[in-house]
């Protein structure tokens, strides 16, 4: 909420913009978000160069934008660069800092008119569901669990111990499968109007059911007794299907991942059925890439990611070979944190995020650095196999056969990596740039082809300020997954003509690459400025954008003691496994917050108090926050005529 991400220009638009462009230009939504964060020093909600200049003129976005609850920084100044709606409310606060800014003549009321226009033709043509009509949440459920059927990925299934029996004595474990994770833990909570749970599922889907054991507490403590029934239980089964994962203290709103490994009480449970059963399937929960130095403990490993609240039934399908596995990774899983070169800069350190790593992100930095990964982005396995056959490319398309050579119906999702060997404008070695999912009989053969689009070849340039092209032989492959490359050809492209904007500048750790040891002279050449100051000015007084835990630096001793015992409840909220979201948010929030999130009771006005008291003028603040309490802003104080408008 008050990070700066100090990024290139030429990184941002390839990778981090680019997602929106298509969504808006092909998707043509009627609202977008703003998020919380700085971009290049300047808040996204007030980014003139990215609400106007990016999209809506070169993308055409002409819909409403929207800020995140609590994202508004300065209310005017977003109006200013683009925004439409400021939330939650602020009660009238806002709205007379708006017209205050029209009579002070800081912003022209056409403008007001312009952003006005465009709320209420999102309001007006925006159809309300008819009251009354009923929801089918039974077709609902269905097509949750054909999502989650699609989605579910197969890792690893060592002497084809999948998919199981159902007359196979199995034995289910760990506290994964009785109260599964299926969902987000925080903003993206929803209240499921059904939840499949996996015991209740497997006990119905297998005739011969050994039992349920937990194995393992949901917080990473060790209990031998929970482990020795576990054990017990696996001993007496033919095969175990043991439920692990991610728990809500590792993957929570508002707090970043320390480590990619699972809790240890879970990894140290999964040897110890491994000594007494080798048949071990592990269904792996969570929203994120994981390290697997225990990978060789398991026969078979399902990856259900958050599957929603049918996944359960999902992932019985997946494993009993009634549905055949499709899903494919959408990141890179490494063998180790440290060989993600991201990690070498992330988190940053106070005051900002360096994006240091630029375009080497994920499996273009590990198919660019050669370094060998757990599993590659684009993997997935299944019941079936697939041949590929008869390349044709041409300007506008690459086309192929794909044969479904295996004994059941599957499907295959073909993906599309483009590279230019010898580039002089340095780029990742490999970059996906399309796939499509092909649905196949057994024996069944398809001709499927993707397009070669606006997307396929082009870079930005940052001195011509655009997307251009550079001539060259570029090289086209299809492939199961970035390591899987089925056929591959070349195509001849037309460059645009336009000049390296990195020649003669000493950006070897970018052209080599080595992303992961990139300099702060390669970094400022990168950026085109200096690198700005990552830390906080701790002598400083706090201002509206600092946040409460910086509180620790604070110049009222008051405010010190509030700052650690906030971070003490955090501390403790984490431990006991159920994270609480208004205490991270309260803590990592800037002191603006106060006057954006509480619908009017604090007003901006009462956040200079705050400060005032936090900066070591108790008093004087304290009697100014009680008067200025009573003096909130009201619309109908305002002069009738400037109300009215």
């Amino acid at each position: 909420m008050h990070n700066d991400s100090i990024v290139d220009e030429r990184t941002l638009r390839e990778l981090y913009l680019t997602g929106f462009e298509i969504a808006v230009r092909e998707g043509k939504p009627k609202a977008l978000m703003t998020s919380y964060n700085k971009v290049n020093g300047v808040y996204a909600n007030e980014n003139t160069y990215l609400l106007q200049d990016v999209l809506c003129k070169e993308w055409g976005f002409d819909g409403a934008v929207v800020t995140d609850w609590g994202g508004s920084n300065d209310f005017v100044e977003g109006v200013r660069a683009g925004m439409h709606l400021e939330m939650p409310s602020t009660g009238d606060d806002s709205a007379v800092q708006l017209l205050h800014a029209v009579q002070n003549g800081e912003i022209e009321e056409s403008l007001i008119d312009e952003r006005l226009s465009v709320l209420l033709e999102l309001l007006l043509s925006s159809k309300a569901k008819t009251p009354g009509v009923p929801v089918d949440m039974e077709a609902q459920h269905e097509a949750a669990c054909k999502l989650a059927e699609a989605s579910i990925v197969l890792l690893k299934n060592e002497h084809d111990i999948l998919p199981l029996k159902v007359a196979e004595k199995v034995a289910v474990i760990g506290d994964l499968a009785q109260n599964p994770r299926f969902q987000g833990a925080g903003s993206s909570n929803v209240n499921a109007a059904r939840i499949d749970i996996p015991t209740a599922v497997h006990e119905q889907g297998f005739i011969h059911m050994e039992g349920y054991a937990q194995g393992y507490k949901r917080m990473d403590t060790w209990d031998e007794s929970l482990a020795l029934e576990a054990e017990t239980l696996a001993g007496a089964a033919d095969t175990v299907i043991l439920y692990m994962g991610l728990t809500e203290s590792l993957e929570v709103e508002g707090l970043d991942r320390g480590h990619m490994h699972l809790p240890e009480n879970q990894t140290r449970l999964l040897k110890r059925i491994h000594s007494v059963n080798p048949h071990i399937v592990v269904v792996l929960l969570g929203g994120s890439a994981m390290e697997m130095p225990w990978l060789n403990t398991c026969e078979a490993l399902v990856y259900a990611s958050l599957p929603g609240q049918a996944g359960a039934w999902a992932i019985h399908n997946i494993l009993t070979g009634a549905v055949c596995p499709s899903g494919k990774l959408s990141e890179t899983y490494p063998v180790s944190y440290g060989d993600v070169p991201s990690g070498q800069y992330y988190p940053g350190k106070e005051r900002t995020s360096e994006y240091r790593e630029g375009l080497f992100v994920g499996y273009r930095a590990f198919a660019s650095m050669h370094t060998p990964v757990q599993f590659p982005f684009g993997f997935g396995l299944s019941y079936t196999s697939f041949a590929y056959d008869e390349l044709t490319i041409d300007s506008e398309k690459i086309g192929f056969k794909i044969t479904n050579t295996g004994a059941c119906a599957g499907a295959e999702v073909a993906q599309l990596y483009v590279s230019l060997p010898g580039a002089q404008v340095f780029r990742p070695a490999l970059e996906l740039k399309g796939f499509t999912k092909v649905w196949l009989q057994p024996g069944q053969s398809k001709q499927v082809s993707i397009p070669l689009d606006t997307y396929t070849f082009r870079y930005f340039n940052v001195e011509t300020n655009r997307f251009e092209i550079e001539e060259g032989e570029y090289s086209l492959q299809i492939g199961a997954s970035s390591q899987d490359i089925r056929l591959s050809g070349t195509l001849r492209v037309t460059g645009t003509g336009a000049p390296n904007p990195y020649a003669g500048k000493p950006l070897d750790c970018y052209m080599e690459p080595r992303p992961d040891q990139v300099t702060d002279d390669a970094f400022r050449e990168l950026l085109g400025h200096e690198i700005p100051n990552p830390s906080w000015d701790t002598k400083a007084l706090l201002g509206y954008n600092d946040t409460i835990s910086q509180m620790f630096y604070a110049r009222n001793p008051l405010a010190r003691m509030i700052s650690r015992l906030l971070a003490g409840m955090v501390r403790r909220s984490i431990a006991k496994g159920k994270p609480d979201l208004n205490v991270l948010f309260i803590y990592s929030m800037p002191f603006r917050g106060m006057g954006k999130m509480m619908n009017g009771m604090v007003s901006m006005k009462m956040v200079d108090d705050i400060l005032l008291m936090v900066n070591g003028h108790a008093f004087r603040g304290l009697g100014r926050l009680v008067r200025d309490f009573f003096r909130r802003p009201k619309l109908a104080q305002q002069p009738a005529k400037n109300a009215a408008k």
